[in-house]
């Protein structure tokens, strides 16, 4: 890890940490309004961002900090700086908002444009899960090595995000006949947890830069693949904040094959 990486990394670390507290203290607590794009916004969003981003700043001024509640939602962000920072300080908020454990902080690190490191803090756990392409994974500070089984149906657990688009049920009952799923509510928990093999693999088709791009740099560290069914978000050079929302499909090979053929 060269030495501006790791300076990064390092504050990184310490930055969401020091927002853990905070975090905790007003799970389940704060009071939640509805924006107009019918996401759920609370009070701890607004405050995690202006204060983790306010610590990075005083190190970085010279990088990008973009997070879903900093930026209006009319806006396209050109993406000029060689290191970005994007942060979604709350995934999850309608989990966080009623007091149910799925929900996280994430922060990732793009270099032009592309995820090279991620931090996600799991509220159910207490955990903070970190690492990148070439850094491997990290679980509380120690080596983590992704979990690796045999793919069995009767077994075999797949994440999904709900509400589904417009007829996409019909066309994905045999996959929620034949396997196990899960909707977790936390779309960075999510992938992150196809990255630690917690779970064999996801399908989301409803989500965004800031939601994903932690867990995208994570994901990279781990052996298992993600495959985008629209364009390719990374490298990001523009952020429209009106974006269609991201598709893609992740885990294993096999199971990659799997919802593949699932999806036609």
């Amino acid at each position: 890890m060269d030495k501006a990486l790791r300076h990064r990394v390092n504050a990184a670390r310490v930055a969401v940490k020091n927002q853990i507290g905070f975090f905790r203290e007003l799970f389940g607590q704060v009071v939640s309004e509805w924006k107009a794009d019918e996401t759920r916004v609370t009070f701890a969003d607004y405050a995690i961002t202006e204060k983790l981003f306010s610590e990075l700043r005083r190190s970085f001024a010279e990088d990008q900090f973009i997070s879903e509640e900093s930026v209006p939602m009319d806006e396209v962000v050109e993406m000029d700086s060689r290191y970005a920072w994007i942060l979604d300080p709350i995934d999850g908020t309608n989990n966080y908002a009623l007091g149910m454990a799925a929900c996280a902080i994430s922060l990732a690190l793009l270099k032009e444009g592309v995820p090279i490191y991620g931090l996600i803090y799991d509220g159910s756990t207490g955990q903070l899960i970190e690492g990148g392409p070439g850094h491997g994974i990290q679980v509380d500070g120690r080596k983590y090595t992704p979990i690796e089984r045999t793919f069995e149906e009767r077994a075999g657990i797949i994440g999904m995000h709900f509400p589904l688009p417009s007829r996409r049920a019909e066309s994905l009952a045999p996959l929620m006949e034949t396997y196990r799923v899960r909707s977790l509510g936390s779309a960075a928990l999510q992938l992150a947890y196809v990255a630690l093999g917690r779970l064999d693999g996801s399908l989301d088709e409803n989500v965004r830069v800031w939601d994903v791009a932690g867990a995208v740099a994570i994901l990279g560290a781990s052996g298992r693949e993600i495959r985008f069914l629209s364009e390719a978000p990374f490298p990001l050079r523009k952020l429209d904040m009106q974006a269609d929302y991201i598709r893609y499909i992740a885990g294993t090979k096999e199971i990659m094959e799997r919802l593949e053929n699932w999806l036609g």
